[in-house]
């Protein structure tokens, strides 16, 4: 067997061995020990496929939604609010036509609608508009849901590890405890005969 082969058989073989391999040194607390870092680690790659399963839903989630709204021009019948370079909310009136053809006219803001910003009126503004003729937000591209996938992918997956390191290390605590209580008491039965007595 070549040597690479060989040389990344050893760390597994150590860790098996230092899991679930036979040592009479070995104690309650440290198999207990394994069993848990060894669901932990379970639990961190199933957060890990979680995690990419949740962002591919999100993304496919919003680029239906996307998929759903139509482009549509409407025409300003008021000046649009005047951009004063601060963040604020305007809005004007303005009337544009739905996509199945009916004449809407209504309230579009600065929200839905960041075009009317310093427009005048009768000036035409692109809007993104429900299949009822709605005025909503444009919709985000491509590149900014697969960024916001992989932003909640990444943010979940650091969650769940760091809710699996707070568990291992209170599983640690008191595994640790139970250690020494178990020493203490070995030593009060082993220490008397160490003592050298006067």
């Amino acid at each position: 067997m070549p040597r690479p082969a060989r040389a990344a058989e050893r760390p597994l073989r150590q860790w098996a061995r230092m899991l679930v391999g036979r040592n009479e040194l070995r104690r309650g607390c440290d198999r207990i020990e394994a069993a848990v870092v060894l669901l932990l680690l379970a639990g961190f790659l199933g957060a890990i496929v979680g995690a990419f399963f949740l962002g591919a839903h999100i993304y496919h989630h919003e680029r239906a939604e996307a998929a759903q709204l139509r482009p549509g021009t409407a025409v300003l019948t008021q000046h649009g609010p005047y951009n004063t370079g601060l963040n604020g909310v305007g809005d004007a009136t303005a009337r544009w036509h739905a996509p199945d053809g009916q004449p809407r006219s209504g309230v579009l803001t600065t929200m839905n609608t960041p075009g009317i910003w310093g427009a005048a009126a009768g000036q035409r503004v692109q809007v993104w508009l429900t299949g009822s003729g709605q005025p909503v937000p444009p919709p985000p591209g491509s590149t900014e849901v697969m960024f916001t996938a992989i932003v909640i992918g990444i943010s979940a997956t650091c969650g769940a590890g760091t809710v699996l390191i707070g568990g291992y290390g209170l599983a640690r605590l008191l595994l640790d405890r139970r250690r020494l209580a178990a020493w203490e008491s070995a030593w009060e039965l082993t220490g008397p005969r160490w003592t050298p007595r006067r």
